[in-house]
């Protein structure tokens, strides 16, 4: 659906049926963390969540095929995306693992830095294993993305093992360290070790002896 603004611009617009969407499946969020928090994540049932939301249960899965440890994750798409911008725009001299790192130390686990209702929706997940290990499976999933950006950055192509590897062990930051009692500086601990590791350009590799 669009409508027209003056002079004749065209701009989109939600629909009704997208907004209805989105609503329902807020619903089903706010349920979610509502009863998990109360209850705990084993002591609250799908069928529970529904009732709180007040959709039947047909509905819940229509929305959130993966059940209930998906409810209070969002679809895991825009992680690969502002982990590659970080990447792509970082300021002139910022090396690719550095914006990385400051990228990933202003989310999540470890930055305290956040609205009461996110803090608790992050200490649920920090909390929680199934949650943990749902979380983990979205950063996972922006592997490819994340790939691609590094590998454009720094000369090499996507499908460059060490390219492959990079990304896959950022990914991996937030379930590894999340948990550690001091997140932030487990964080750094793990960035120093890949920068230590990880030459900026092809050529720093084929001058390596051996």
């Amino acid at each position: 659906m669009r409508f027209r603004l003056r002079y004749g611009v065209d701009m989109p617009t939600t629909g009704r049926r997208e907004r209805k969407k989105a609503q329902t499946r807020r619903a089903l969020s706010e349920a979610a963390l509502r009863l998990f928090c109360e209850h705990g994540y084993d002591g609250v049932t799908v069928a529970q969540i529904a009732d709180e939301a007040d959709v039947s249960i047909a509905t819940l899965f229509a929305h959130v095929p993966d059940g209930k440890e998906a409810l209070i994750f969002d679809d895991g798409a825009e992680r690969p995306v502002w982990l590659a911008a970080a990447v792509r725009d970082r300021p002139p001299g910022q090396s690719v693992l550095q914006s990385l790192r400051r990228c990933m130390a202003a989310r999540g686990p470890f930055t305290n830095d956040l609205p009461p209702e996110l803090r608790r929706k992050r200490d649920l997940i920090v909390s929680t294993p199934a949650l943990r290990e749902y979380s983990r499976k979205l950063w996972i999933a922006g592997e490819g993305t994340l790939a691609e950006a590094i590998a454009t950055e720094s000369g090499r192509a996507p499908s460059d093992m060490t390219v492959r590897a990079l990304a896959r062990y950022v990914l991996e930051i937030p379930g590894l360290a999340g948990t550690e009692p001091d997140p932030l500086a487990a964080l750094n601990a793990v960035f120093d070790l890949l920068e230590s590791g990880w030459p900026e350009s092809p050529e720093e590799v084929t001058d390596r002896p051996g």
